[in-house]
């Protein structure tokens, strides 16, 4: 007989903050403005961050590319490059954007939530600063309990 009950992880705000600060700090290192957005296992979001100059816009796109991640459960590069086929389709699914930028957060495997920044001047370069934020917390993630 299954369980009426499912044991889950969920990201503490720390750490979601912690992943968000890194990938806001390595893009303004390199001299982008950013947004980042981390959102929890549903979808919603958890820590919001905007750089000084970054816009209102990078927040709803990076909130969107996390969303597809979560979609997924890949970056959001992978499902454009595998899904391009649907690609018109699915940019119309509230909540998520078929573009590069969005990576998805796991714990000992599990999906707890993913992160989207927006405001480099490609997908591939907000992608790198989301895997860096995801990289500063790689051991927290790796040895979750």
């Amino acid at each position: 007989m299954a369980a009426d009950l499912l044991p889950t992880k969920l990201m503490t705000l720390e750490l979601a903050r912690d992943i968000a600060q890194k990938a806001v700090e390595v893009c303004r290192a390199q001299g982008y403005q950013v947004s980042a957005v981390v959102v929890d296992r549903g979808g919603e979001p958890q820590v919001v961050l905007r750089d000084v100059y970054a816009n209102r816009f990078n927040v709803e796109i990076a909130t969107r590319k996390a969303g597809t991640a979560i979609l997924s459960g890949a970056s959001s590069s992978e499902l454009r490059k595998t899904r391009g086929d649907i690609r018109p389709e699915l940019n119309h699914i509230d909540g998520i954007i078929i573009m590069g930028g969005g990576l998805p957060i796991r714990a000992s495997g599990q999906l707890v939530g993913a992160i989207g920044v927006s405001g480099a001047p490609t997908g591939v370069l907000d992608e790198a600063c989301a895997q860096k934020g995801l990289d500063a917390v790689n051991e927290r993630l790796e040895f979750a309990e």
